[in-house]
């Protein structure tokens, strides 16, 4: 049995789609997808954590534990802070965030996400990664990208093309750089729960602010975020009417 716990964030609240996690997708609310997908792991420990009465009635009914959280969090990281002090949870527990709206997650990549906490004992984060291989992503503000030390462990996240290859670079931007690695960065967190329980008293920090990447207040405030690499990136969410479209077809076929 894998050791490490699983809280699946689901918020009733989405600017784009309000609801969201009770979206039937192939027959199924969202929600119920996700939670299946976490099932997937053979991890004992699953928790939806929700702050919508309608959300906590849908996942009893298909059998989830759920547990009501405040309506007050600001992200998923405080959500899951308040799970994981309710229920008692020991400061050396691991962690994963698996987001509510990401029915076609595999179980590898949550896998892959714990044992970065499993394996690296002085990590109190870790997060997942994959290579860029094209000069207009690595130069796309809205895709993040991570420079990692020799031990696997991020160094930096930034909007800015990183590392910078200051030779090539100042010819312009049609050119990715060879000579190290460019990694973009996934949002998918893991948490040890002595993270956790830091992470309340820990205020915002300038460079988190300038660059609007959450996960820099850890680095910011020394800890450690252990990244996963992967070949390729994973489908994405749902976020819009269409994803909603294309993630239902491919529910349709796996099913």
């Amino acid at each position: 049995m894998s050791d490490y716990k699983i809280v699946i964030p689901a918020r009733f609240g989405s600017s784009r789609l309000p609801g969201k996690p009770l979206i039937h997708l192939a027959g199924k609310p969202m929600v119920q997808h996700v939670y299946e997908r976490a099932l997937e792991t053979g991890v004992k420990d699953i928790v939806i954590a929700t702050d919508d009465q309608r959300i906590f009635e849908v996942a009893k009914a298909f059998g989830a534990n759920v547990m009501m959280t405040s309506v007050g969090h600001e992200n998923g990281t405080e959500r899951i802070a308040e799970v994981a002090q309710n229920l008692n949870w020991s400061a050396d527990d691991v962690i994963v965030n698996v987001q509510g709206d990401e029915p076609l997650i595999p179980k590898s990549l949550i896998q892959l996400t714990a044992n970065g906490l499993l394996e690296n004992p002085s990590a109190g984060m870790s997060s997942i990664c994959t290579p860029i291989d094209c000069a207009d992503d690595a130069f796309d503000p809205n895709a993040v990208k991570v420079v990692l030390n020799n031990q696997g462990f991020a160094m930096y996240f930034s909007r800015a093309p990183i590392p910078w290859d200051r030779d090539l670079y100042k010819t312009g931007e049609s050119q990715l750089t060879q000579l190290a690695p460019v990694y973009r960065h996934i949002g998918m967190y893991g948490y040890r729960v002595s993270f956790l329980k830091q992470y309340a008293s820990m205020e915002p920090t300038p460079i988190e602010q300038a660059e609007c990447l959450e996960q820099l207040r850890a680095l910011c405030y020394g800890v450690k975020i252990h990244m996963g690499v992967i070949a390729q990136p994973p489908g994405h969410g749902v976020d819009t009417q269409e994803d909603v479209k294309r993630v239902e077809e491919q529910l349709s076929v796996l099913n």
